[in-house]
């Protein structure tokens, strides 16, 4: 019993390593476990206005993050399109981060892919235009000469996405998507929709609580855990469910690494 308790206690680091890579890549490779997870009451409220929005009724996204941030809002980005989509929604997609730009391209093209549907009747990527706060203050007076183009140069003017769609106050339902400022803050201060929910790394999570108190906000999606929640009302787990699942092995064995070590060093004559 010794001599097992002094091999476990001076286990080399290097075989706790490879332990930590081999369980964070189970579910990488075998694909997400779905281990079960309460649905939090924000991130239900935004799945459920969602919900009940009439199929066909223009719904903005905005996707404010940048490649830092692609873990926790890159997944929450697909599965709101992907809801919207499912709903038969007109997308209207934008970004106010310049370096967000491709990502939230190929998030649209992806899903839109996926589901079948056509640019400028279903969906619509406004792209970036500089200046933040004077982008959202535009789109609240005039869509049309905020973005008289695409993002791939396409007028806007006459599309049948854009069909009814004049100003801020047109769009039933928004979703900004932030890592940091400007972000969800800057759209409820300037310039929201009819109502607006929000998502953001789980790091800015706490901050936002401040406006889903006051109603300014109907849901909230707070990081990677957010997501995976979302993705669960969907029932279409994805990379957020992946990152999840991860998370909860890794977990999973440094708990038992350390349950194990406590209880041989209490068995062994040092321990005594």
């Amino acid at each position: 019993m010794k001599g097992l308790a002094e091999r476990i206690l001076t286990m080399d680091r290097r075989v706790i390593y490879s332990l930590m890579a081999s369980v964070a890549l189970l579910p990488l490779i075998l694909g997400p476990f779905g281990f079960p997870s309460r649905v939090s009451p924000e991130v239900r409220a935004a799945y459920e206005k969602m919900e009940s929005l009439p199929e066909g009724v223009p719904f903005l996204i905005s996707m404010d993050f940048d490649p830092a941030s692609k873990p926790e809002l890159y997944p929450m980005a697909e599965a709101l399109v992907r809801h919207a989509f499912r709903r038969n929604l007109r997308v209207i997609g934008m970004n106010l981060w310049v370096t967000g730009s491709g990502m939230a391209e190929k998030i649209l093209s992806d899903v839109a892919e996926e589901y079948g549907k056509e640019y400028g009747k279903d969906y619509v990527y406004l792209g970036w235009a500089p200046g933040a706060t004077n982008v959202i203050l535009g789109l609240g007076q005039d869509l049309y000469k905020t973005y008289p183009r695409d993002y791939y140069g396409n007028p806007t003017s006459g599309m049948p996405v854009l069909e009814g769609v004049r100003t801020l106050a047109d769009i039933p339902f928004m979703v900004d998507l932030a890592a940091g400022d400007p972000g969800v803050e800057t759209w409820v201060v300037y310039g929201k929709a009819r109502s607006m929910a929000g998502g953001c790394t789980a790091v800015i999570a706490p901050a936002m609580y401040a406006f889903l108190n006051s109603g300014q906000l109907v849901g909230l999606i707070g990081g990677m855990r957010g997501a995976a929640e979302y993705e669960a009302l969907l029932r279409k787990p994805g990379k957020a469910t992946v990152g999840m699942d991860v998370q909860s092995t890794t977990h999973m064995l440094i708990l038992g690494l350390i349950v194990l070590s406590n209880l041989v060093f209490f068995l062994s004559k040092g321990g005594r």
